[in-house]
């Protein structure tokens, strides 16, 4: 870490020492990859490290853990299943014996112990039955905890920690599932990738938690301006992604022209000190799905009216359709 200069935070250490470890082999590839190329540890890619692998991770541990109650759980309730038919076995024959011996002529003594022993049996079968009763609702009670814990890791999972909108992988398996939904019913896809223009200006100058403060900002407008079946991600870095279903082209322009326009309006403050900081602005790029079209060349293809939008001063959005128009069309 001080090789490669990494500010040694409590997340940092944790990412370094499972890549020391070696027990993660995605994790280990990914940095080997960095290392050989020289390419600096900035705090966008050990970010993005940590929320690709890490988190990934810590799911994996919490659903074993979760696994493992679960297993000892049934385990507890079948042995109290077992014993609860041993129970009721035991009352069967009670009740068997009774019928039999009130089949002939008994002495008023005799009648008398045995509905003492029938009694006794029931009372028994009673308790026996509350006892159960309050163990399965015990343990209904431990399989409702660990749903909410359960549902809380699959969320984790799937959610970018920093700003709490999807991350990456929540948007490969979403843009997907969007891909083959267009392909089987025809409907329309567009993709928004957007970029924070100048985000290591104010890394820089203003510190890594103002940064961190830039990312969320970011994040909540996309979650105020898409609704319904959409899906606002962090892409990676200051990067994001938007999935826009049953969208044109036309549309999702409009869209994105609305994330810029509301990112551009919002004030930066910084928390410590009260004092603003300035605006922050977006660039964005929209392409539509193509019959042809997978996953990697839609983003591609966005990632390119991306480029545009930067190249062409920023803070400004670009359809694929700018992309073929005359150059003329293109400076205007």
């Amino acid at each position: 870490m001080a090789e490669w200069n990494v500010v040694p935070t409590p997340e940092n250490f944790e990412l370094f020492y499972v890549y020391a470890e070696g027990a993660n082999a995605a994790l280990s590839s990914a940095m080997e990859g960095i290392i050989r190329a020289r390419r600096p540890f900035t705090v966008e890619a050990l970010q993005d490290l940590s929320a690709r692998f890490l988190a990934r991770e810590r799911a994996a541990k919490a659903m074993e853990d979760m696994g493992s109650s679960i297993g000892n759980m049934l385990d507890a309730v079948l042995i109290k299943l077992e014993a609860a038919g041993k129970d009721a076995g035991e009352y069967g024959r009670a009740l068997s014996a009774a019928t039999g011996e009130l089949g002939g002529q008994q002495a008023p003594a005799a009648v008398k112990g045995m509905l003492d022993r029938l009694l006794g049996a029931t009372q028994a079968m009673e308790q026996r039955t509350k006892k159960l009763e309050v163990e399965l609702q015990q343990s209904s009670t431990e399989v409702s905890e660990l749903k909410v814990q359960l549902d809380s890791v699959r969320k984790e999972s799937r959610t970018d920690p920093l700003t709490g909108i999807a991350n990456r992988k929540t948007f490969d398996v979403e843009l997907q599932a969007a891909i083959d939904d267009a392909t089987a019913n025809g409907s329309s896809v567009a993709l928004l990738m957007c970029d924070i223009d100048h985000f290591k200006r104010f890394n820089d100058t203003w510190g890594h938690p103002t940064g961190d403060q830039v990312l969320r900002l970011v994040a909540n407008c996309l979650q105020e301006n898409v609704k319904g079946r959409d899906t606002a991600a962090r892409y990676g870095g200051e990067e994001f992604a938007v999935i826009v279903r049953q969208t044109g082209i036309g549309g999702a322009v409009s869209l994105a022209d609305q994330i810029r326009s509301t990112v551009e309006g919002k004030k930066l403050v910084k928390k410590s000190t009260g004092d603003i900081l300035g605006t922050i602005t977006i660039s964005i790029g929209v392409a539509r799905l193509a019959p042809d079209d997978s996953v990697e060349t839609l983003v591609q293809r966005a990632d390119r009216c991306l480029y545009c939008a930067k190249n062409t001063g920023r803070n400004r959005v670009v359809g694929e359709e700018a992309l073929s128009a005359p150059a003329t069309s293109n400076a205007a």
